[in-house]
């Protein structure tokens, strides 16, 4: 397994969220492979077999999460759903919105518009375009919490409770753009901080990457009507809302 990472427990299993005639969506466990990957050739266990067990049928992706965010997952039913889903998302009709805890006090609220260089996707051996890309995130800052503990250089540490919302969809984006801000998403051995990734580790008992996809509102694609889906944290990101204060802060929406 990789350093600082940490997969699913063997029993636990996907929660439906929603299920209809054209879609199920599911909360994706932090740890969880959407697909199959090279990234991990060894894994066994993915988000996409297990809804096809649950369901007893095939299903279809039309977007995805990395293995380290949990939150909302959508599978099409077919490949015509899941084509008209999968460009909804490329022609930025799809709404996304995340929680995540990162280092240091954020502004109340912001826009990030950074562009971002393509990052090699499941086929690594291919070619790519090295060019930048337009990338857009806002965000609101919905907590902060000081401890008295240094972890760095100052006497105390600072963190900030996040709602981000991206309006483009590179891969690792909202993780790269906070990187930008200074504000480093906590468990994210990537683009984080290790100091304060161990701390989180040792001391308050988290390991995982703090990214959870709460939220997400999309055009259904067989009525066009819009569909809005919530998951609520869980397991280590639930616990430690709860120890540094912050339950209360998260959207209601998002809480349910």
């Amino acid at each position: 397994m990789k350093k600082g990472f940490s997969a699913p427990a063997p029993g636990e299993g996907l929660e439906i969220i929603r299920q209809d005639d054209a879609f199920v969506a599911v909360n994706k466990p932090a740890g969880l492979l959407v697909h199959r990957s090279p990234l991990d050739p060894r894994e066994e266990r993915f988000a996409l077999q297990m809804a096809r067990n649950i369901l007893g049928r095939r299903v279809y992706p039309v977007h995805r999460l990395d293995r380290a965010t949990s939150g909302v997952l959508l599978f099409a039913l077919s490949p015509g759903w899941a084509r008209q889903l999968a460009a909804a998302f490329a022609e930025r009709r799809v709404e996304k919105g995340y929680l995540a805890v990162v280092r240091g006090f954020t502004a109340e609220e912001g826009v990030i518009d950074h562009p971002l260089a393509d990052l090699p996707d499941r086929y690594p051996c291919l070619p790519r375009d090295d060019g930048e890309r337009d990338a857009v995130t806002a965000y609101r800052r919905l907590a902060t919490a000081e401890l008295p503990v240094a972890v760095g250089r100052y006497p105390t540490s600072r963190y900030s409770l996040v709602a981000a919302f991206p309006r483009t969809g590179r891969r690792h984006q909202l993780r790269r753009h906070f990187k930008h801000l200074f504000h480093p998403i906590i468990g994210d051995t990537n683009y984080g901080e290790g100091r304060h990734n161990r701390f989180f580790r040792e001391e308050l008992g988290c390991s995982r990457l703090l990214l959870h996809a709460a939220g997400l509102t999309f055009p259904h694609p067989s009525t066009g009507g819009m569909v809005t889906l919530t998951a609520p944290p869980g397991g280590d990101f639930a616990s430690l809302l709860g120890r540094l204060g912050w339950r209360e802060a998260v959207p209601p929406q998002w809480s349910r």
